[in-house]
């Protein structure tokens, strides 16, 4: 099974929102540097595990890489959430990105559900 260019791309996107945040993030902060860094970490791996699933050789290989997927987009949520907050962070590149998130979670929820139920 294979993933549409057009999610990878927005997953792609959404590692590279995630990036730009990092960079402008007030690193001089240690709680700042170390949630950022997790964020970083957990953002931008979305788009590695959505293209790892592109090439899946099993849909139950499919399902795990888009597992693992939402495990990171989830938990880049809560990265972002304490960022807000914990940290005070008020760039609203924060909110946005949460946003895309969610509907990355919905949208690759529902795949793999479709997926696991395929006879």
């Amino acid at each position: 099974m294979r993933l549409s260019e057009e999610l990878i791309q927005r997953t792609k996107g959404f590692a590279s929102a995630v990036v730009r945040i990092f960079v402008d993030l007030p690193k001089q902060r240690l709680e700042v540097a170390v949630l950022g860094k997790q964020m970083l970490r957990a953002g931008t791996s979305v788009a590695s595990h959505a293209r790892e699933a592109s090439r899946a050789r099993s849909d139950s290989e499919f399902c795990s890489k888009l597992d693992v997927l939402l495990q990171e987009a989830d938990e880049t949520q809560l990265w972002l959430e304490l960022l807000i907050e914990d940290c005070g962070i008020t760039d609203p590149r924060l909110p946005l990105a949460h946003r895309e998130a969610d509907e990355l979670l919905a949208i690759f929820t529902t795949i793999v559900s479709k997926t696991r139920r395929k006879p």
